[in-house]
């Protein structure tokens, strides 16, 4: 007796310890995902509160001294002195551009085209892949071979070419011409998992009585899908606003909008680098990086809080 309580003890203390919940143990208080979403914050408030404390006309042509430094910092362009000053903090351009005021204009600019691209994108995708993993049959191949071929087309050669040939190229237009390559691979994506999903019981139960497809697609499949859908847009949002900002920087974005690609395209064209005026294209990348890395954290974060195993509680 005394040995089958010794072992039942021993087999006791060699079972794994269950990690305790408490109040805090929520997924959504996962630390990726917040600090992600409060960096992608950040810059939506950059846009929406920064004029309320700096003068956004200062990012018109000539508003300020030319080639002046970021603020405390003295350098030498073109064999002439500047000095940075208060009144310009991150510098000006040799357009007479204030930085500050460009950033502000522009930053929320170029995340505004990357969702409007992702979102539609994401919708026809999703519309698509939902049809094409539910359907089957000859709805599934058409669209399955459609995504196919569509994906195999390089983008952003197309890309430049359309934008090339459209003359005044608005922020809408900008984001159109992105949306045309941007559902392609969540067609496929989301096509895959609904062919896992349509395979499980509840769905099955839902077909046998009588349940039509479209309520089940909405109703049952898509709601499981919701975190996997809003990952996949964080990732399509920053692929949306790399080949916008490339297309800026070629010059063939909206020049009249200020845009985080469009201060690129300047400062090359004015060889900024080759001049030393490393605040002038330093900046915006600068910006352009925190975009992606808040981005990639929410996407990171959403992938622990749907999938248990990640964050440790299985």
């Amino acid at each position: 007796m005394t040995a089958i309580k010794s072992a039942q003890s021993h087999n006791i203390a060699a079972m794994p310890k269950k990690k305790r919940m408490n109040r805090w143990d929520n997924p959504w208080l996962n630390t990726k995902f917040l600090t992600g979403g409060a960096m992608v914050l950040a810059v939506v408030l950059l846009g929406t509160v920064g004029p309320f404390f700096w003068d956004v006309k200062l990012a018109r042509v000539g508003s300020a001294e030319l080639n002046l430094p970021p603020m405390g910092i003295t350098i030498e362009v073109d064999g002439v002195e500047y000095v940075g000053t208060a009144k310009n903090p991150l510098g000006t351009e040799s357009n007479g551009r204030d930085i500050l005021a460009t950033l502000i204009a522009g930053a929320p600019m170029s995340l505004q085209v990357g969702v409007v691209a992702a979102v539609i994108g994401m919708t026809i995708g999703v519309i698509l892949g939902a049809a094409a993993g539910y359907l089957g049959g000859w709805v599934d191949n058409v669209i399955r071979t459609l995504a196919d071929a569509w994906i195999t087309i390089p983008a952003l050669a197309v890309l430049i070419t359309m934008a090339a040939y459209v003359r005044q190229i608005e922020l809408s237009t900008m984001s159109l011409i992105l949306a045309v390559f941007a559902w392609p691979a969540p067609t496929r994506f989301v096509r895959a998992q609904v062919l896992t999903l349509r395979e499980r019981g509840y769905v099955r139960m839902a077909r046998l009585s009588g349940v039509p497809p479209l309520q089940i697609m909405l109703k049952e499949m898509i709601p499981n899908m919701l975190p996997w859908l809003a990952a996949s847009l964080s990732g399509n949002i920053s692929g949306n606003i790399l080949a916008a900002s490339s297309l800026e920087a070629l010059g063939l974005g909206p020049t009249r909008i200020p845009t985080l690609g469009m201060i690129i395209y300047y400062a090359i064209r004015a060889a900024a680098i080759l001049r030393g005026m490393w605040w002038w294209w330093g900046f915006p990348i600068l910006i352009l990086i925190f975009i992606f890395t808040g981005l990639f954290l929410i996407a990171t974060g959403l992938d622990e809080i749907s999938n248990p195993r990640l964050r440790g509680v299985v």
